[in-house]
């Protein structure tokens, strides 16, 4: 069965169709599946997963990546963001995993059959290893957010490294039961959108993508769940497409995202699920 043609604790001070295209559609086993991304002039994207359920918002294609074609991406940042077309969003997440409100996102997520990736910390991610294994069991993908999401623009390069590292390690040992430095899934987002030329360049280096933003819903704010609905819903509208940036660790976003999901659904707007176009390392499941 096929979804409705498949439609599409810390804060941190950031700066500021109709008819839906009829694809056919493989399952895929999880987020490192076979796929490609395709020209925004390409008659087709990658196929995304079949959902159980009739009238769900859906993934509806998935969109390959690497360092080498998307260094950085998001227009709060930088010159570049992902080739999306119109009315098309990428879903992330920061600050994970955080049980009492990401099990709650995942619970939305997986209602409405759609993909996101979520940034972890490491210390997070090392207190927490199951909720880890989880989010990519359920078929999201897991990107970099240092070990203790400290400002890596205010201290000295060297430390700033082993945040990186560090946080990467933990990542990778709660998913893998491995702790390397090489991702698995070479995505990272900085604190704050707070970078270095020295940073940037080291992980360019190390063929990992820097994650920003094209918009969010200023969830660090404080707000009720429908307050950030109408203000991610006015923003969407601007920008009309774009890489959304949200916080799991938000009581708030976790009641509000049911209701965004539905607005995507019910006005023709379509998720786009971000992968790595090759994992950097191939990393072996402990048993």
């Amino acid at each position: 069965m096929i979804c409705r043609a498949m439609r599409s604790s810390t804060g941190e001070p950031h700066q500021i169709h109709g008819q839906r295209p009829q694809w056919r559609r493989r399952r895929l086993t999880l987020a490192f599946a076979a796929a490609i991304v395709t020209p925004l002039t390409a008659p087709a994207p990658a196929q995304a997963a079949d959902c159980p359920r009739k009238d769900t918002l859906g993934t509806s294609r998935l969109l390959k990546v690497d360092a080498a074609t998307f260094p950085r991406v998001g227009l709060k940042s930088f010159p570049e963001t992902l080739p999306l077309q119109d009315k098309e969003v990428v879903l992330t997440f920061d600050d994970g995993p955080w049980p009492p409100t990401t099990t709650r996102i995942l619970q939305a997520l997986a209602q409405e059959c759609v993909h996101a990736t979520f940034f972890l910390i490491g210390k997070s991610a090392s207190e927490h290893p199951g909720l880890v294994r989880r989010i990519a069991a359920e078929g999201h993908t897991i990107g970099h957010h240092t070990w203790s999401h400290r400002s890596l623009l205010r201290i000295p390069a060297k430390d700033a490294t082993a945040e990186i590292d560090r946080g990467i390690a933990a990542d990778e040992k709660a998913l893998h039961g491995i702790a390397t430095t090489p991702p698995s899934t070479p995505f990272f987002r900085f604190p704050g959108f707070e970078s270095t030329p020295e940073t940037l360049d080291l992980l360019q280096g190390r063929g990992i993508v820097v994650f920003g933003a094209d918009f969010w819903a200023s969830d660090w704010d404080e707000m009720t769940p429908k307050q950030e609905l109408d203000l991610l819903i006015k923003r969407l509208k601007i920008a009309r497409k774009g890489i959304i940036l949200l916080h799991d660790s938000k009581a708030r976003t976790a009641a509000m995202l049911p209701a965004f999901l539905r607005y995507l659904r019910d006005n023709d707007y379509h998720v786009v699920h971000v992968v790595p176009k090759e994992p950097a390392v191939d990393i072996g499941r402990t048993p």
